[in-house]
């Protein structure tokens, strides 16, 4: 009894709960110099051929404090991936330009953007009219430009992504490892809604 308990036990800690966690084989984006080499995506994005109808998903959600950010398809929590915030993200929601926050509350994929710097972007909706009310009340400007980003440069090919991932380092955007953001990259559309939580 006690070998067929610790054979489920192994089982369970070598295939997790069924929640995927990575995407598959690693992504390394191309690199030209000391930039990425946006040349493909670029095609892609105007070929309208970035998107894999058969991985598409219709809500993300981001947890802060955990570090996590969750893809849904019809209801069900589909893929797992963790995360890096802005550098003061712990500290609550996003009050004004350059306060290193990462926003909270309901957002939109609005734009995908190829980028030397960080790969690919997915631009989200922020502010959205709650957030400028709330810079308005107290006459700050509350930023913009809040994304999901790949690495930088020096991480393409992800040899740096146990450290990346256990710091806040963006301006308030959300980074992901390049492979994370590859499988985001296919599986969103303009228009996905994006929570984002304490």
């Amino acid at each position: 009894m006690k070998y067929v308990i610790r054979s489920l036990l192994f089982v369970i800690a070598i295939t997790g709960c069924g929640e995927k966690s990575t995407p598959g084989p690693k992504v390394v984006p191309s690199v030209k110099g000391d930039v990425y080499d946006v040349t493909t995506c670029e095609k892609e994005l105007k070929l309208g051929e970035e998107t894999d109808s058969s991985q598409l998903i219709d809500k993300i959600q981001i947890y802060k404090k955990a570090h996590k950010i969750y893809l849904y398809k019809n209801g069900k929590k589909v893929e797992t991936f963790g995360i890096s915030l802005g550098k003061h993200s712990l500290e609550g929601d996003k009050k004004k330009e350059g306060d290193m926050r990462t926003p909270i509350g309901k957002y939109k994929i609005v734009r995908k953007r190829c980028d030397e710097k960080h790969s690919r972007y997915l631009l989200i909706s922020y502010p959205n009219a709650e957030d400028r009310a709330e810079a308005r009340k107290n006459s700050l400007n509350p930023g913009g430009g809040i994304s999901i980003h790949g690495q930088p440069v020096w991480n393409a090919d992800g040899h740096g992504d146990d450290y990346t991932l256990k710091h806040d380092w963006t301006e308030g955007c959300i980074a992901v490892t390049n492979t994370a953001l590859d499988r985001l990259w296919r599986s969103v559309e303009l228009g996905v809604p994006i929570e984002i939580y304490p």
